[in-house]
């Protein structure tokens, strides 16, 4: 089924009545966080236990209650591609790039992992909701077509509510040249909408021009900190092989991610209402990426 979705305030209001109010994301408590560890030479670490890891919230250090290594919890992948006019040259490569990582993704891994197509330029629109078929969804990708204008934050925002109700891991992986220029949705507004789903943003910057001049750098920025901020990482590769590594980079850092959950305690009266979240890893020379943080309430 295609399905456009263009933000407005009707569709606003349809989301609205199916999400349940944002302040109770965290209704039971319990935090999940997903990391991924790297040793100084940018190499996973996949063999790290519970005694390993420490976790703080809003500075107060937590114990941890849940601990799953290379975890299989399932996932669900949101694919965003932007075919907005200027991608139209690299279009046809990041198609088959796409094509390959379908492949491999469903090929191991969790019977449940299922991937859900976006496309966006000056609209949004979901071509294939959350799915294992991948021939259904490769079919989509080959009506794409690349014109007008880039609704990226719309496309984020939009995506991020239907993640919100999928179990397991959710992930965004964008593949974009870099910049918004007809999103209605505001980027803190996108970022918030991310972090609420728990979802974990890669980025794929396929940028057509080299030179500083001419490239929409804050846009690329934007990027980077939205990659950061949840937990995910850039990646910045020219077409065909550069971008095939990319994905493959991606369904490695999938495939080694530690799943750490607990119960917050002992946090001052006056936390914000989007708690600041911090991983640690107890051995020398290694470096965890997560989530910054979480939006929720403090416990009695």
């Amino acid at each position: 089924m295609r399905w456009l979705l263009i933000l407005s305030p009707i569709l606003s209001g349809t989301l609205a009545i199916r999400a349940q109010p944002a302040d109770i994301r965290v209704d039971v408590n319990l935090v999940r966080v997903v990391a991924t560890v790297k040793n100084p030479a940018g190499q996973l670490v996949g063999s790290l236990s519970k005694d390993d890891f420490a976790v703080f919230d809003n500075r107060a250090p937590q114990q941890i209650a849940v601990f799953e290594r290379r975890t299989e919890q399932p996932l669900s992948v949101s694919l965003l591609i932007d075919i907005s006019g200027s991608t139209a040259k690299d279009l046809k490569y990041e198609v088959d790039s796409i094509t390959k990582f379908l492949r491999a993704l469903f090929a191991e891994g969790n019977a449940k992992d299922a991937v859900a197509l976006y496309s966006f330029n000056y609209q949004v629109v979901k071509h294939n909701h959350f799915t294992r078929n991948a021939t259904s969804i490769e079919h989509s990708l080959h009506t794409l077509k690349a014109e007008a204008g880039t609704s990226l934050y719309d496309a984020i925002y939009l995506t991020a509510k239907d993640l919100e109700y999928r179990d397991g891991r959710r992930i965004m992986v964008i593949v974009t040249d870099g910049g918004d220029t007809t999103s209605r949705t505001r980027y803190p507004e996108a970022l918030e909408a991310a972090h609420l789903a728990d979802a974990v943003i890669y980025p794929i910057l396929v940028v057509p021009i080299t030179n500083d001049a001419g490239r929409n750098l804050g846009g690329e920025h934007a990027l980077t900190t939205l990659a950061e901020s949840t937990g995910g990482r850039v990646f910045e590769p020219s077409v065909g092989a550069l971008l095939d590594q990319a994905f493959t980079d991606i369904l490695r850092d999938l495939r080694t991610q530690y799943l750490i959950a607990y119960y917050p305690r002992n946090l001052p009266s006056d936390a914000p209402r989007f708690h600041p979240l911090h991983i640690e890893v107890l051995r020398p020379n290694l470096r965890p990426s997560s989530r910054t943080g979480y939006y929720g309430t403090s416990p009695p």
